[in-house]
């Protein structure tokens, strides 16, 4: 697909950190790798964010993309869900789903988003709701798997800047030299995405990290903590 320069626009409103979907307020597992003393410098941070874009990332832009196809967002779901062991990342997705969710009906307003937000309404998984407001706005799956991918690595690189008091410019290079990588992880997406007509969802990636199911775990016991996950 090409985009045009109007869906291009909207392209940068979806994956803009500004769009009030809830983001900010998670690290991604930045604060548990952080507490955990697996993430201190920016050296650090780059291997955290490419270990969770090449599994977390993945995973994410594949549903996303699909999604964005017009696959069933309902199987997709469950789909998502058999590759999210985790309980604490579960209720996180669904959570970011529902504020993803309100946030593209107010800005695209569709029957496809409002079909998922009466069938699913305490949220569905995020990057499944991701898909079909990029379809809602006029994006093709391309665009839809490069906003989760980008994603993955963009929030955990801002979470380290207020975690570690970490240069902005530093994090910054950091996600530029991971480009060419959130790229390859698309194209990988899109590939697996195109098979889902034909094989189902057990077509689409399912990448584990299981270290990072773990600190989620631990994450979301903890009393106090600056994100929700």
């Amino acid at each position: 697909m090409t985009t045009t320069a109007g869906a291009s626009a909207a392209l940068l409103v979806l994956a803009d950190g500004r769009f009030p979907a809830g983001g900010h307020a998670h690290s991604g597992g930045v604060e548990a790798a952080v507490r955990a003393g697996r993430l201190d410098d920016a050296a650090a941070l780059e291997r955290f964010c490419r270990g969770r874009l090449h599994t977390c990332g993945l995973v994410a832009a594949g549903l996303a993309a699909a999604a964005a196809t017009g696959h069933d967002p309902l199987a997709l779901d469950e789909a998502a869900d058999a590759r999210t062991p985790s309980p604490a990342l579960r209720a996180t997705a669904r959570k970011l789903g529902r504020q993803m969710m309100r946030a593209a009906r107010a800005a695209w307003p569709s029957a496809a988003l409002d079909d998922l937000a009466a069938a699913r309404p305490r949220g569905a998984h995020q990057p499944v709701v991701l898909g079909v407001a990029a379809a809602s706005a006029g994006l093709g799956p391309p665009d839809a798997a490069r906003a989760a991918a980008h994603e993955s690595v963009s929030g955990p690189a801002t979470a380290a800047v207020r975690l570690l008091g970490l240069d902005p410019f530093e994090a910054t290079a950091v996600l530029a030299r991971l480009a060419p990588e959130v790229d390859a992880v698309t194209a990988h997406a899109l590939r697996r995405a195109e098979r889902v007509a034909a094989e189902g969802t057990d077509a689409l990636p399912a990448a584990s990290a299981p270290l990072l199911d773990i600190l989620a775990e631990h994450h979301a016991a903890w009393p106090v903590r600056l994100f929700a996950s």
